[in-house]
């Protein structure tokens, strides 16, 4: 037998994997309402439908719009000891600085470096800008509190928050993947900049395959721990949180990210009206074929903004 790293189209097209035209085709035109979705790009108005919908997010501790409010945000963040700070359109987990603890007068990042209250204020005011936005327009900026992982997940992550994305369609759980930062992505739970992806079982909430830049692994690169076979803490509250926030939402495709504080428990982080396709690399099979085992129901009207 030859092995190969790689796969003709129509051998892809067999295993039920989803390409990016025909997610564009198939899944966003057709079951994502262009008006709705910018509910969804928007951190801060997601927050709120979560908010109204009872489901759980960390807390908010500001919101900033103007210029003007820096000064302010700056003297009110001098009482608080962590936070985390991100930009409401951002994408890819750029923009965003978690505070983890005090040196002085200065605050420490997640990652151990030192940030001045005007490097503070500096980075909130290119968030206002639109420097961390793929569109390049202004935006706000959002203070939250920072999550205390669950000790779950102690062994299999490095220098930062793992969370779980839940893709569904028509409320259905398709697929599900826990992100596991390392030191190469700099405590981000990115895949592109180094992060592990580890498939879910969705029935169960069993860890299954894991990869590293595209490529099986079965340990993380840090810690050296197994990443199969953990339950993941919380599982059925998670997949519900994301079937009630997709309803309220109104839209048919979409990645749910969440995370699992230690105290709290599921808690949505955020949604992507257009998640990427790597979930289907984690966990060896195709979004197409996870579709096929169930028959889509009629869509739910929107509960918010609808």
């Amino acid at each position: 037998m030859t092995w190969r790293f790689w796969a003709w189209p129509w051998e892809l097209a067999r295993c039920g994997v989803l390409g990016i035209n025909a997610r564009n085709l198939e899944m966003l035109l057709e079951l994502n309402p262009r008006e709705l979705c910018g509910l969804v790009d928007d951190k801060a108005a997601t927050k709120e439908i979560c908010r109204q919908q009872g489901i759980a997010t960390p807390a908010t501790y500001a919101i900033v719009e103007r210029f003007s409010q820096l000064d302010p945000l700056v003297a009110a963040l001098d009482q608080r000891q962590e936070f985390v700070i991100k930009p409401a359109r951002g994408a890819g987990g750029r923009g965003i600085l978690v505070i983890a603890g005090r040196d002085g007068g200065d605050y420490l990042t997640a990652g151990g470096l030192k940030v001045s209250p005007p490097e503070l204020r500096d980075h909130v005011a290119r968030i206002l800008a639109g420097l961390h936005n793929a569109a390049g327009q202004g935006d706000k900026a959002i203070v939250e509190a920072r999550i205390r992982p669950h000790p779950a997940f102690a062994e299999i992550s490095a220098g930062g928050t793992p969370d779980v994305r839940i893709v569904l369609q028509s409320r259905h759980p398709l697929s599900a993947m826990l992100r596991l930062p390392t030191s190469q992505s700099g405590g981000r739970a990115n895949l592109h900049q180094g992060a592990v992806g580890v498939g879910i079982d969705v029935a169960t909430g069993a860890t299954t395959l894991a990869v590293h830049h595209g490529r099986r692994t079965l340990r993380h690169p840090d810690t050296g721990a197994e990443l199969s076979g953990r339950i993941i803490p919380h599982w059925q509250a998670a997949v519900e949180m994301a079937r009630r926030l997709t309803a309220a939402l109104g839209l048919g495709y979409l990645g749910v990210d969440l995370v699992l504080d230690r105290d709290q428990g599921a808690m949505v982080l955020e949604a992507n009206a257009r998640p990427g396709l790597a979930i289907q690399i984690a966990n060896r099979h195709g979004l197409r074929r996870a579709a096929a085992g169930f028959s889509v129901p009629a869509a739910a009207p929107a509960t918010y903004g609808g």
